[in-house]
């Protein structure tokens, strides 16, 4: 899909921004750039699309030379997205998502229906295709900038540094529907960050960079379980290599399986009996599918008059979810930032799979911090009766 041959990017007198890279990246494949400020993450980035012309080897988008492409016809076949957004404030959010397929001449029929299907994608109902930038939140803004990037159905997105200036809430949510849309989609992302912890989230290959050169690339596993050298061991952090160093990583293998959960169609008496007989303060609703629905907590029941109403009518449809696939740090802040008592855990198709509390995360918290520290003081004095 994409392929850099011994490119180099190179200032006036003599500094290399970017010192013979040499990479190739598959179809489908999100690939994070980071490293420290000035280390050329952002340059090779904007060498795809020609925003900087390279100064020496080759570039190659689908088998072409980037060089030998019509600048306006790269531009417009690859997407874009920064940290800035670049919203046009006086189009309407169906418009500044059409831009691009209108710049293609697509017909105001089709423009019109893509604006509408790529809004669905980020659960943003349609009536916000008639609104201006000024109308929308910054997360909101953003989530248009990457519908834009997706319009005209480009097979490979460039996006630098789109959530830094975000709060963490809103950053951790964008992270979680770019990665769903990803998978969805099938798209190829380069992505350049200075979060590890946002590369380590969201990509499939990490590439690390120092002074223009590649460090390391690999999985997020292998960056971590096998740093290159004591520049990546510091750059990504003691706290994340001893964590790496655990057996349980993901939301899956720590989450209750087997929740207490109730049909969106039961009826309020029958939730009430239910939440008594298994002690719990509230229910996971769910579909006949086993798709997450809803909450009802006793809250709620403290509302509902009708015992024989169904519980759909009662429950909380505004809710926090984790992916079985989300590392434990990640919904480890979750819990902290929002300060939840427990999260559900779902599928890909939404499905109900489990429940993350905070009981789970804090027996991984000790395993992790302190069950080292007892290995470590147990092995000391093992050598020490030597």
């Amino acid at each position: 899909m994409l392929k850099f041959e011994n490119v180099s990017k190179i200032y006036a007198g003599g500094k290399r921004a970017v010192d013979h890279i040499n990479l190739d990246i598959k179809k489908g494949e999100f690939v994070c750039f980071i490293g420290p400020s000035g280390c050329g993450k952002t340059t090779t980035m904007k060498m795809i699309n020609r925003l900087i012309k390279p100064s020496e080897g080759q570039i190659f988008v689908d088998g072409k030379n980037v060089m030998e492409s019509n600048v306006v016809e790269l531009r417009r076949s690859i997407g874009y997205v920064i940290q800035q957004i670049g919203l046009f404030p006086h189009m309407t959010i169906r418009e500044n998502i059409a831009l691009v397929p209108k710049l293609l001449k697509w017909p105001q029929s089709k423009r019109n229906a893509r604006a509408e299907e790529l809004l669905k994608l980020v659960n943003m109902p349609p009536e916000f295709l008639d609104r201006y930038p000024h109308e929308l939140s910054g997360g909101q803004q953003q989530r248009i900038g990457v519908l834009r990037a997706l319009a005209a159905e480009p097979p490979l997105i460039l996006m630098d540094e789109p959530f830094g200036a975000l709060d963490p809430i809103t950053r951790d949510s964008l992270q979680a529907e770019l990665k769903n849309l990803q998978k969805t989609l099938g798209k190829t992302i380069v992505f350049v960050t200075h979060d590890m912890d946002e590369a380590i989230k969201l990509a499939d290959r990490i590439v690390i960079m120092r002074e223009g050169k590649i460090v390391q690339q690999g999985s997020p596993d292998d960056i971590l379980l096998h740093p290159a050298d004591e520049f990546v061991e510091n750059f990504i952090g003691k706290d994340r290599l001893l964590q790496a160093q655990q057996s349980i990583q993901t939301v899956g293998e720590i989450m209750v399986k087997n929740p207490v959960s109730f049909k969106t169609t039961g009826k309020l008496a029958d939730a009430i009996q239910l939440m008594r007989k298994r002690r719990v303060d509230s229910l996971l609703i769910v579909d006949d599918n086993n798709v997450l629905k809803g909450l009802l907590n006793v809250e709620a029941i403290e509302r509902g008059k009708d015992l024989d109403a169904e519980v759909s009518a009662l429950m909380n449809k505004e809710f926090k979810t984790v992916h079985e696939d989300t590392l434990i740090r990640d919904a480890t802040r979750k819990f902290l930032t929002l300060g939840l008592k427990y999260v559900p855990v779902v599928d890909g198709q939404n499905r109900l799979a489990g429940l993350l509390t905070r009981t789970n995360l804090v027996d991984v918290i000790y395993d992790s911090i302190w069950g080292l520290k007892e290995q470590a003081e147990t092995s000391q004095e093992l050598q020490e009766t030597r």
